[in-house]
């Protein structure tokens, strides 16, 4: 059985916007782009299916009757798509509650590490560790200091 190519273009835009809006920063925006991709999923699963008759034994021959499959796995799409709009919708309205948006901000800990990454490449994306080393040992990161400190104090004793 071949597609519709109306469906295939529908489950085509249906993910597509659901995967722009999933890239958002509002929750919102968020919450409907998981809603959109999962009936893209669901329209996707559709038109893997077979059309047929009821698939129970007795009432339509066997080379007649439509696959289950598809059908049971949509079943299971729309819980899951159900489970993750109740758990956005939750946050979304935490947010809002706490902060009067639900725009979701930059965690200070990942640009903290993220520069610390950039600072540790070399200019041409390599590690600075290949041999010229300028003053980096020289410098004691904050770990370091006390360990250093603690020494010293047990030699002067």
């Amino acid at each position: 059985m071949t597609p519709n190519l109306t469906y295939v273009i529908v489950v085509g835009v249906l993910v597509a916007a659901g995967v722009t809006l999933l890239l958002e920063r509002s929750l919102t925006r968020v919450l409907m782009g998981v809603i959109l991709l999962g009936n893209g999923a669901n329209l996707l699963l559709l038109t893997g299916g077979r059309a047929g008759g009821a698939p129970i034994v007795g009432s339509t021959p066997q080379e007649e009757m439509s696959d289950p499959l598809p059908q049971a796995m949509i079943l299971t799409a729309i819980v899951i798509t159900l489970g993750m709009t109740a758990f956005l919708l939750a946050l979304a309205y935490r947010s809002w509650h706490l902060n009067g948006h639900d725009e979701v901000q930059d965690d200070v800990e990942d640009r903290r590490i993220m520069e610390l990454a950039e600072r540790d490449e070399g200019p041409d994306g390599a590690d600075s560790s290949d041999g010229d080393d300028d003053d980096d040992d020289d410098t004691q990161t904050d770990n370091e200091r006390p360990l250093a400190a603690t020494a010293d104090a047990g030699r002067a004793g």
